[in-house]
């Protein structure tokens, strides 16, 4: 049995499986980082002992847990990921194996996602892929040749550190960086500029209505941007080109056959998309441009739970 803790900014699942993409059971609930660790590590072990019960509580299984960067993966400690910047230091391999008695494996969610797709999804066959997390967070997965790619200290594809523009939403810790600018958290910070600039000129956008209320979100834009929705819209455009910048600098660096995108990119589609291929194709080299597909994560919403399955199988 593989048991698969995917751990995320804004929700954390846990999923049960003999084979990462046949889930037998998954339950999720609300990180809620501002309460720090403790809330959802409790979390985590109540619905792994309860998935395990349903299913007679198997002699052997084995521990995955995916999470955004930064972390030290062999050690399996959690170390202030951006979307969690209260867990400091978080042991959570040793808190695991110590509680149930299993190894555990702990790997960035970007690297886990890449071997997911390579593996199962888009990027099955493909020996040059690239994925991209863009969740609440930004980050890269490489495969190259064939292979997971891990860097020097483990810290390669951190592309959503990298600085786009002088100034603008900030993500990474890093004002105009590319997670400030193409990421769920960075979209909202930027979306709510936009609103606040057409509701000045008095257009009208059912975003305000949700901004009346509490700060806007990436999902309440991609909602009313899928309801074609004038200023929402315009808000996924620029996402889209900053996305774009980011693509070209990959293709013309890593000159890959194929990069996946999950998150953002399922529920947006050509919205987000589009305005990101004009950019590459502007940005990038002709001849790398040629060679590398787009498209979105082939596992669609079930890929945190078999990124982290595959995790405790063995990335």
């Amino acid at each position: 049995m593989l048991v698969g803790i995917d751990i995320g900014g804004t929700k954390t699942a846990v999923a049960l499986a003999e084979h990462p993409d046949c889930i037998l059971y998954r339950q999720e609930f609300p990180t809620l980082p501002d309460l720090g660790p403790e809330h959802a590590l409790e979390q985590i072990q109540h619905l792994i002992q309860f998935g395990l019960s349903r299913h007679g509580r198997p002699s052997a299984f084995q521990l995955g847990v995916s999470c955004g960067g930064p972390l030290d993966r062999v050690r399996g400690i959690i170390q202030s990921p951006p979307n969690l910047p209260t867990w400091a230091d978080v042991p959570i391999k040793d808190i695991l194996e110590s509680k149930f008695g299993a190894s555990c494996q702990v790997d960035n969610d970007a690297n886990a996602g890449a071997v997911a797709e390579h593996r199962y999804g888009a990027g099955a066959g493909c020996p040059n892929m690239i994925f991209l997390t863009m969740g609440t967070g930004f980050g890269a997965g490489l495969i190259l040749n064939g292979a997971l790619y891990r860097g020097a200290s483990e810290m390669a594809g951190e592309i959503g550190h990298v600085r786009l523009t002088e100034a603008g939403p900030i993500g990474y810790g890093k004002a105009g960086s590319v997670e400030g600018w193409a990421s769920g958290s960075g979209m909202a910070q930027h979306g709510a500029e936009i609103l606040r600039a057409a509701q000045h000129a008095g257009e009208f956008s059912i975003l305000a209505e949700v901004a009346a209320q509490r700060p806007i979100t990436a999902r309440d834009i991609g909602d009313a941007a899928c309801r074609g929705d004038a200023v929402a819209r315009r808000i996924v455009r620029t996402t889209g080109e900053k996305l774009g910048h980011a693509l070209a600098m990959l293709v013309d660096i890593l000159n890959p056959d194929r990069i996946v995108i999950g998150s953002l990119a399922l529920r947006l589609g050509s919205l987000l998309l589009e305005p990101a291929l004009e950019v590459m194709h502007l940005e990038a080299l002709a001849q790398s441009t040629a060679a590398c597909q787009l498209m979105p994560a082939r596992l669609g919403e079930r890929i945190g739970d078999i990124a982290a399955l595959c995790v405790a199988k063995g990335t």
